[in-house]
């Protein structure tokens, strides 16, 4: 049976170390092919897993008594704290302890290690953060989220290849529609990056392109991924979490204006769970940085046990799917367009 080993920074995001750890037992409970590797200082950390008896053998500690704050320099803290928590988790894997790594942490900082401390995958011009989102018929992986605000034609078709092959290989999508951000579905809409970028993706044979994606389409599940240069694929990412946010607000304001509606809200709960539930980004466990040399899961910063767990597995089926690999293997099509 094989062996997943991941490197987890226990002292990134919010809720660091106690949810990182506890995150970290669920999925070794729930994986008995998963090995992790804790990354922090031990005296916090032998605590918190010593009484996990059942899964202690699978757990390592990594000492490192640092931690990369939110508001430090990216660049810097990486360079400079090379003892952080992140750093040590990080380069587990660029010595080959551990395939993957996990962090809640400053998301900059994790972009500026994976390419520091990594290194881009041979032919990838520009490695990109990516995120899974509910739609309406199906979840959609939305690619870049801000890793790179301006971006060339050819990186936009290298963003389609990586996010396909993430929905292929951890998804379970068996041919991925990939669709192109812009303010409209013709060939000749948008500047002339995005122009550009629609004739390479058209030419390519590495994977499915489907044309131009309005931004009210992706949301319907029309696409399972959506390319975007990182300026527009963070302003899509915030609205998004916004406007979900202020409809669940909204929703529950008009629920409780009233007594009938409030007798409608508690007969109606067990679906309002379950819409929420599908909201939630606990169940996608975190962000995949796409492009460098090895599997790297960006968890939000305010991840508790659930989020963590499920960003473990989502490493996990990264290293099963050899997304790495994968990438590197569709490159070939698109150097020859």
């Amino acid at each position: 049976m094989a062996e997943y080993i991941i490197a987890l920074d226990a002292m990134g995001g919010d809720n660091a170390p106690d949810a990182i750890v506890k995150g970290a037992i669920a999925a070794l409970r729930k994986y008995g092919d998963v090995k992790i590797l804790l990354a922090g200082p031990s005296q916090r950390l032998k605590p918190l897993i010593d009484s996990a008896e059942d899964v202690r053998a699978r757990m390592e500690l990594i000492e490192a008594d640092e931690v990369i704050g939110m508001d430090e320099s990216p660049m810097l803290a990486v360079r400079k704290k090379v003892n952080s928590s992140m750093v040590q988790a990080v380069l587990a894997v660029r010595e080959h302890r551990a395939g993957a790594v996990v962090s809640a942490g400053s998301t900059g900082a994790l972009l500026a290690c994976g390419m520091l401390r990594l290194g881009r995958i041979p032919g990838v011009e520009r490695p990109a953060l990516a995120s899974a989102f509910p739609g309406l018929k199906k979840p959609w992986l939305l690619i870049d989220l801000g890793a790179n605000v301006d971006c060339q034609p050819k990186y936009l078709a290298q963003f389609g290849l990586m996010g396909s092959v993430y929905m292929h290989s951890v998804m379970g999508v068996a041919d991925p529609q990939v669709g192109l951000a812009n303010i409209g579905v013709e060939a000749e809409k948008g500047n002339k990056t995005v122009r550009e970028a629609y004739a390479l993706m058209t030419a390519q044979k590495s994977y499915r392109f489907c044309g131009n994606c309005e931004a009210r389409v992706a949301p319907m599940g029309e696409f399972d991924v959506v390319v975007a240069d990182g300026f527009a694929g963070n302003i899509i990412l915030k609205y998004t979490e916004g406007m979900a946010e202020a409809m669940m607000a909204m929703l529950k304001e008009s629920l409780m204006s009233s007594f009938a509606t409030k007798i409608g809200a508690a007969l109606s709960k067990p679906a309002f769970r379950a819409f929420k539930r599908r909201l939630d980004y606990n169940a996608y466990g975190g962000a995949p940085l796409l492009g460098v040399e090895g599997a790297v899961v960006k968890a939000h910063g305010s991840s508790g046990e659930e989020a963590i767990c499920n960003a473990v597995r989502q490493a996990r089926t990264m290293l099963e799917g050899g997304v790495v690999e994968r990438i590197r293997e569709g490159l070939a099509g698109l150097e020859s367009v």
